[in-house]
């Protein structure tokens, strides 16, 4: 634990035992007596690579069995706790290879949500963001990866996305 404050051996011991890896700031307020303290525990953790930011409240606690800091999380799982569970389908090569309609294992994985646009690469997962509309948000169906759900395009869909490459 070389390198880690008191409360923030404390926090990761906490976040470890009850194997909340996903968490978020009032999580951190627990181990805190005032904002000022949250932000610098965060910071820190952040600086030390032992946490790493999805969104303005959502972090990701490396294990520590990582020992050297690297570690990687299933790219589906990362989507759905980067918005929270809610208005986001995976689309585009990741969806073709969950379906099995390609062998092709993609780079990245393509998001398409209502909220941001662009790139964001989250420990060792790049992803693309591209807008979409409520409606075809509502067309994803919701399957589980180790027993976490996560939205991805139906598979009619993304046959016909496949047809539409050809």
């Amino acid at each position: 634990m070389e390198g880690l404050s008191r409360k923030e051996v404390e926090l990761i011991s906490w976040l470890e035992f009850y194997e909340k890896y996903f968490f978020t700031s009032e999580d951190v307020d627990k181990f805190s007596k005032d904002k000022t303290q949250r932000y610098n525990i965060t910071r820190n953790l952040l600086k030390k690579k032992r946490i790493v930011k999805l969104n303005r409240k959502k972090y990701y606690l490396v294990p520590m069995k990582a020992k050297s800091g690297g570690w990687s999380e299933d790219a589906f799982i990362l989507a759905d706790e980067i918005f929270d569970g809610e208005g986001y389908y995976i689309a585009g090569w990741s969806a073709a290879n969950y379906w099995r309609l390609t062998e092709q294992i993609p780079m990245r994985t393509e998001v398409h949500t209502t909220k941001r646009q662009g790139e964001m690469r989250v420990m060792n997962t790049r992803f693309i963001f591209r807008r979409t509309t409520p409606a075809r948000i509502e067309k994803a169906v919701t399957r589980k990866v180790k027993d976490h759900p996560f939205k991805v395009m139906n598979k009619e869909e993304m046959k016909k996305w496949m047809q539409s490459r050809d």
